[in-house]
């Protein structure tokens, strides 16, 4: 079932948003920009980063603070539905970001790859949700040899849309808005991201800036000798996923798990997925 709009009782701060109807969960966002977890949904605790952690990845890194601008919620689900989670090889992810800029760079997420999935030549996939805001996905590819940036994407999405990151490869969430951003995500349970590639070119393939700062919105990263021209990709449903615009993807999974197969065994959707990006 997909649950209605509840009532967030014993909490300790004021509820902003109530996210369930968007999310297919009984979460909300509080005005410490913290979700808040109803029952019967477990709390769990949020990974927590700051734009210190990530001093190496910024464009102006003497202007990272020690203030918190991001908070990754991993695994949420409920009860019930842990055994089938558990089994599809899954997790569900829910990150906050907050609005704001280091320098004239807007917040982001550090970035990753992800790692080949064992026993064949393909990376792992991911899909993200759009709870509220607005999110601009950089997503990247990087040819193995050279380290030039040979396909650079972004996908802009709003409460409601997907993103699909196919295998091959990296991305970086930004946070364009004056307004938090949540977001969801399911991805294979079982690897590790991988961040050294984007440490060591010290940012992504493009850095974005608030505009009124007179420069160019998208700036690339010169530590890339090569760097593809910017493209942009818009949402639209992707129902062979069972992903559709408007429709919570917790409850999608719930609807059609063997539709999200594609996650933990990209190699068996190779053509399905090659489609998602174009390039």
């Amino acid at each position: 079932m997909i649950y209605s709009e509840m009532q967030f009782a014993d909490v300790r701060c004021a509820i902003m948003l109530d996210l369930t109807l968007a999310s297919g969960l009984p979460i909300a966002l509080g005005d410490d920009s913290m979700l808040v977890f109803s029952d019967p949904l477990p709390r769990v605790a949020p990974t927590v980063r700051k734009a210190s952690d990530m001093a190496d990845v910024w464009l102006a890194p003497d202007k990272a603070q020690e203030e918190e601008i991001y908070y990754m919620y991993r695994d949420i689900h409920l009860p019930e539905h842990e055994e089938l989670i558990r089994a599809s090889g899954l997790r569900y992810d829910v990150t906050v970001i907050l609005p704001g800029k280091v320098g004239h760079e807007f917040i982001k997420t550090a970035g990753h790859y992800h790692p080949l999935k064992p026993g064949t030549r393909v990376t792992y996939p991911e899909v993200y949700e759009v709870l509220y805001g607005v999110a601009h996905y950089l997503i990247q590819r990087a040819d193995t040899g050279s380290g030039d940036i040979v396909d650079a994407v972004l996908a802009p999405a709003e409460a409601g849309e997907k993103v699909v990151i196919p295998p091959g490869y990296g991305h970086i969430t930004i946070n364009p808005s004056s307004e938090p951003l949540v977001m969801s995500n399911w991805v294979a349970a079982d690897f590790a991201s991988e961040y050294g590639m984007i440490k060591r070119y010290r940012g992504g393939a493009y850095f974005e800036i608030d505009e009124t700062a007179g420069a160019a919105r998208f700036v690339p990263n010169k530590r890339h000798e090569g760097v593809a021209p910017l493209r942009s990709l818009e949402p639209r449903d992707l129902p062979t996923f069972a992903l559709t615009g408007g429709y919570p993807m917790y409850q999608a999974f719930l609807d059609s798990p063997d539709r999200f197969r594609w996650l933990a065994e990209p190699e068996q959707f190779a053509q399905e997925l090659a489609f998602i990006i174009g390039g």
